[in-house]
């Protein structure tokens, strides 16, 4: 499982630096609002996977990660409802998301077995 651990950690990584490249252009009075709530979120996502990479029992970190990712994919669906975020972007975004979603669920069920 540690390769996929490195994975996952590359794309979080990844996520991330591309979620500071589109709040930085989100206009300036979402960007201290809408766009701090975010990357928390992104923190929390960082912080959890680098916690149940080193944990022996992951299962509430797994958890409590899951949470976040599921939290950044409304909030980036907000951003670009609301009109902060290009679709284009969004689009982008959603596929790192999406992936990162993809990768914790697997891993929550391998760590269930």
């Amino acid at each position: 499982m540690a390769t996929e651990d490195l994975i996952i950690l590359q794309k979080t990584y990844d996520m991330i630096n591309y979620g500071y490249q589109a709040i930085a252009q989100f206009p300036k009075s979402e960007k201290y609002a809408l766009g701090t709530d975010m990357k928390k979120c992104m923190h929390q996502i960082l912080e959890y996977t680098i916690v149940a990479h080193k944990k022996y029992y992951k299962k509430t970190t797994l958890q409590e990660l899951d949470v976040e990712v599921t939290k950044l994919k409304a909030y980036t669906r907000l951003a670009k409802d609301l009109g902060f975020l290009p679709f284009k972007k969004y689009e982008v975004w959603s596929k790192y998301n999406v992936e990162i979603g993809k990768m914790v669920g697997g891993w929550i069920k391998s760590a269930k077995q």
